[in-house]
């Protein structure tokens, strides 16, 4: 017998706010989870939990992730560039509201995106993200749990 397609969850961990409730739902599932950071960051004592530091510099977590992520895997990341990356390879990508990011959503994410990056660098003040909300939790533990089960279903089938 086959075995079984690997689903793991990589965090863009620098400024996720959902690493707990993605812990819990690894934990759960028994899903291998990596936490992708360029500073030193605690995280629970788990075989299933890696800590994952790598050199300061602009996108180098990014790379990191973006060069190991499959269709088998689920992204948690607020970064639209990455969530592109990891889209065009077929992983599932969600924010930390819950958000999918997917061929359909991401022209008009990245689109939003430079046109913020255009208005802060001809001087306008542009807000950041709000902080979350229990909405916005409750949303992206919805949207973790059918992501696993969708995928492991997709494995089960095949």
């Amino acid at each position: 017998m086959e075995e079984p397609a690997l689903i793991r969850i990589y965090i863009d961990a620098d400024a996720c706010p959902v690493k707990p409730e993605v812990y819990r739902v690894a934990e759960r599932y028994a899903l291998k989870v990596f936490v992708v950071a360029n500073a030193f960051m605690q995280v629970p004592r788990s075989d299933l939990i890696e800590r994952v530091i790598v050199p300061e510099g602009p996108d180098v977590a990014d790379g990191w992730i973006a060069d190991r992520v499959t269709e088998n895997d689920i992204v948690i990341t607020a970064d639209i560039p990455l969530a592109a990356r990891c889209v065009k390879k077929g992983a599932t990508v969600l924010s930390p509201t819950g958000k999918l990011f997917d061929d359909n959503s991401m022209g008009m994410a990245l689109a939003t995106r430079d046109l913020l990056t255009d208005l802060r660098s001809a001087g306008a003040e542009t807000r950041g993200p709000k902080p979350l909300s229990r909405q916005d939790l409750s949303r992206f533990l919805s949207a973790l749990d059918l992501a696993v089960v969708r995928l492991k279903r997709k494995f089960q089938a095949s």
